[in-house]
């Protein structure tokens, strides 16, 4: 397929959300997996006592000074209300030997803390054993992101257990680089 002819079948096709819009999700997709991302598992102790976890690949650190990261979780997923309302997580960041834990966190309904062995942060979010490091925050804002909403975390506590290689995600698959 040629440039012209994706713009064409683009401007042609737009999609339902945004009559102007030229750009079709699977070409998004397609796109953005040419983007090398990091892999963390989100978790917080929710209100009913019990832990939530996710795994995301949209993590990023936002600024310095104040200390804020941001991570994205889709609206259509059913542990981020519990993270939301637990207002404040940790950010576990993944190695490279850890896809299987990764895997566990980002199906829906299983319990993904079988198994998974962990310890109670500062405030109570669970901080997975094993990770390169865990990032305490409080939820300090949340914004839309289209099918997304952008969670923005003010770090209250930080640490860095281990060397390693992280778990990266590139072209809809694990991966590792080495550093």
């Amino acid at each position: 397929m040629t440039a012209a002819t994706a713009t064409t079948r683009a401007t042609l096709t737009p999609t339902l959300a945004d009559p102007h819009c030229t750009v079709e999700g699977i070409d998004m997709r397609t796109a953005m997996s040419s983007f090398c991302t990091g892999v963390a598992i989100i978790t917080a102790l929710g209100t009913d006592g019990r832990p939530a976890g996710m795994a995301v690949q949209s993590f990023s650190s936002v600024s310095l000074d104040p200390p804020l990261v941001c991570f994205c979780p889709a609206h259509t997923s059913s542990t981020w209300p519990r993270i939301r309302e637990a207002g404040r997580f940790a950010v576990n960041i993944l190695g490279a030997d850890q896809q299987e834990l990764c895997r566990r966190f980002a199906v829906t309904g299983a319990d993904k803390f079988a198994g998974t062995h962990w310890t109670p942060g500062r405030y109570g979010a669970p901080l997975l054993d094993g990770v390169l490091a865990t990032i305490e925050c409080d939820l300090e804002d949340v914004l839309d992101g289209g099918d997304h909403a952008i969670a923005l975390g003010r770090v209250t506590d930080l640490t860095a257990h281990r060397e390693g290689e992280p778990l990266v995600y590139f072209r809809r698959s694990y991966g590792r680089v080495a550093c």
